[in-house]
């Protein structure tokens, strides 16, 4: 038992399993966000007894390599990095995360390429992937990976169809004995953390929540924009072609989830016309998610750029440290598990 579980063994006991996985002293892992969980958030979250994830989205192998040593500088606590499978050095980056010994690797954006998972291991690396179905689970669960994300369609950035609760109660009793899951999208409060580890889940994954933290580098305008919003205002983006099978996106409605409409439309023409490929035309909706999640970050730009945002976002009140975060839902969790008992 740590300080953040002390006041309810019963939410350190059901934490227990996702926190020894990880090496955190509570099951929380940040949700990876491009541009937003960087060294600061990644540190700031392991510091305040979670568990940091960096984002490398499209970061090149160099990047990558100056943000763990960055991060490191900032944290002596373990922290992951989520490599996106599409990405052209997917092995070149999973080598960077070996040689800085990098203790869990997450795999996210479908089903890792042949040959990635063995790589992950040969250095020594625990493997999280994502599981937004019960068969795709027990796919990855046979294929060798040590723990699972499933996350529901209420969560920030790309999404799958079906919502978190749904997820939860369909996949939890069939394959949370076999590895630790951890239950991510829409969580904003500890209660609902305590019915997720009740039904099985070894932890939780939070990104909504931890955007406005204090030590988050995003924008004071990217910042003012989630607590300015209600749940209805996190809008999933709508595909026009089916030839070009966009994940769907959750973001903040605003300007640019027209633009985004409008370059679908002019990706599509390039289809009909034979001025691109397919898979060219893929890479470009993909480059412009990257491009317009950093004009809203970075620069600031809430009504051109991309704010991804969960539903949850109803729930972020105001800026704060990350352990104020961490702490608060703790308490929240353990009142809830003690209300329940009793």
């Amino acid at each position: 038992m740590n300080d953040l579980t002390a006041a309810s063994p019963r939410l350190a006991r059901l934490m227990q399993r996702g926190a020894d996985f990880l090496g955190s002293e509570v099951a929380i892992l940040g949700g990876a966000m491009s541009w937003v969980s960087e060294r600061n958030l990644v540190a700031a979250i392991s510091n305040a007894g979670g568990f940091g994830v960096i984002a490398c989205g499209a970061m090149t192998v160099d990047l990558l390599d100056r943000e763990i040593t960055a991060t490191r500088a900032l944290t002596d606590r373990p922290f992951g990095v989520n490599l996106i499978t599409m990405h052209p050095d997917l092995m070149a980056l999973i080598e960077v995360c070996g040689r800085h010994g990098v203790g869990h690797v997450v795999l996210a954006g479908g089903l890792p390429p042949k040959g990635s998972l063995e790589a992950i291991k040969a250095t020594g690396a625990k493997v999280i992937c994502f599981a937004p179905a019960l068969s795709l689970a027990k796919k990855l669960i046979r294929s060798g990976v040590d723990a699972l994300v499933i996350e529901g369609m209420e969560a920030g950035g790309h999404i799958g169809p079906v919502s978190t609760s749904v997820l939860a109660q369909e996949m939890l009793p069939e394959i949370a004995a076999e590895l630790p899951v951890f239950v991510a999208g829409g969580i904003g409060r500890g209660e609902a953390i305590a019915g997720y580890l009740e039904m099985g889940a070894a932890g939780v994954q939070l990104g909504t929540k931890f955007v406005c933290a204090t030590e988050s580098i995003a924008h004071p305008n990217f910042k003012k924009a989630f607590l300015r919003a209600s749940a209805r205002d996190a809008v999933a983006s709508v595909q026009i072609d089916p030839r070009l099978p966009v994940i769907p996106v959750r973001a903040l409605k605003n300007a640019g989830g027209e633009l985004f409409t409008a370059k679908q439309r002019e990706v599509a023409l390039s289809l009909d016309e034979g001025g691109v490929a397919m898979a060219e035309a893929q890479l470009q909706i993909e480059h412009y998610w990257a491009g317009a999640l950093r004009r809203a970050v970075i620069d600031g730009d809430v009504e051109h750029g991309s704010v991804m945002a969960g539903q949850s976002v109803g729930m972020v009140k105001r800026e704060e440290p990350t352990a104020a975060i961490i702490a608060e839902l703790m308490d929240e969790a353990a009142a809830a598990l003690e209300r329940r008992a009793g």
